[in-house]
């Protein structure tokens, strides 16, 4: 009985470095599976203390950043426009930012699913100029998801 219990897990400890062999490497920028585990939406709204963020994701894979004021209609023009933003995953428990970039400035809208503290907002906007400082940072809450 030991001896059959002992092969059983010899096999499936074998199995598994098997396995684990075949497993490479992936871009996760590229990889379509790693963006449906982050449960990364296609289209999300969010509203800062001053802003009202909408972020899509285009056709071609890159991302487009659209902002009005904060009392500001979405069906309105926006105020902002910002073209081939890019997605990138920050650690491997979920979290991830959208990185734009416009006149020299660098947008990031971080998605926060791991937090210490439960009244995190779920979004942070920061902008930062050419010399790395944070010129804006606003945390926002999701209107439409």
């Amino acid at each position: 009985m030991i001896r059959k219990i002992l092969f059983g897990a010899a096999c499936v400890l074998n199995i598994g470095v098997v396995c684990a062999k075949d497993i490479q490497q992936t871009d996760f920028r590229q990889n379509p599976a790693i963006e449906n585990y982050q449960q990364i939406p296609k289209s999300v709204i969010f509203k800062t203390k001053k802003f009202k963020i909408r972020i899509d994701k285009q056709p071609n894979g890159k991302y487009l950043y659209q902002s009005w004021p904060a009392n500001g209609k979405i069906t309105s023009k926006p105020s902002m426009i910002i073209n081939d933003g890019e997605f990138i995953p920050d650690g491997s428990g979920g979290n991830y930012y959208f990185e734009f970039n416009n006149e020299g400035y660098s947008y990031k809208v971080w998605r926060n699913y791991l937090t210490d503290s439960p009244k995190k907002a779920p979004y942070t906007l920061t902008v930062e100029d050419l010399d790395g400082k944070t010129v804006v940072k606003q945390d926002g809450i999701v209107v439409k998801n």
